[in-house]
């Protein structure tokens, strides 16, 4: 409800009220406050304030630049492997069945904020999918993000 309350949608969407962008915004907030799980050198790793599923993970450099063939050879090398330890931390603590990994280039593509590259990370289970998104389209997502945040923030390696 709250994205949909939130109205992202036109040229500005995904981007605060102010007009700047989240992401470059995240990092200058402490890690639990931004529920940034991981800082790399060039990138990093946080929850997504909208979760398609319980544990969902954005991998996000910090420069901002927005599409994939715009960042850097140590930008793309470092998102890569943070999403390969993404993977392996949300298998361990959540342990779950598959992922959804991908990037939506442009507001055209599905992008919820477009001018800011990031790449998904989306944990699924055998049994994730059950009636409340066709009968009351509506998803369930048990964990709070407070906890989820705590617990992969935790489990991630030094």
């Amino acid at each position: 409800m709250a994205y949909i309350s939130s109205n992202h949608t036109g040229p500005n969407a995904g981007s605060s009220p102010d007009g700047s962008c989240p992401f470059c915004e995240a990092p200058k907030r402490t890690d639990e406050e931004a529920l940034i799980v991981h800082r790399g050198e060039h990138a990093y790793v946080l929850l997504n304030l909208f979760p398609y599923n319980s544990g969902h993970l954005l991998v996000c450099p910090y420069r901002h630049v927005p599409l994939y063939d715009e960042a850097t050879p140590e930008e793309t090398t470092e998102i890569a492997e943070l999403t390969q330890t993404a993977m392996r931390v949300l298998r361990e603590d959540s342990r779950c069945d598959g992922f959804n990994i991908g990037m939506n280039q442009g507001v055209i593509a599905g992008a919820g904020v477009a001018a800011h590259l990031h790449q998904h990370v989306v944990p699924r289970w055998a049994a994730d999918a059950n009636f409340f998104p066709i009968i009351g389209s509506t998803k369930a997502l048990p964990v709070l993000l407070g906890d989820t945040w705590r617990s992969l923030h935790d489990a991630w390696p030094a």
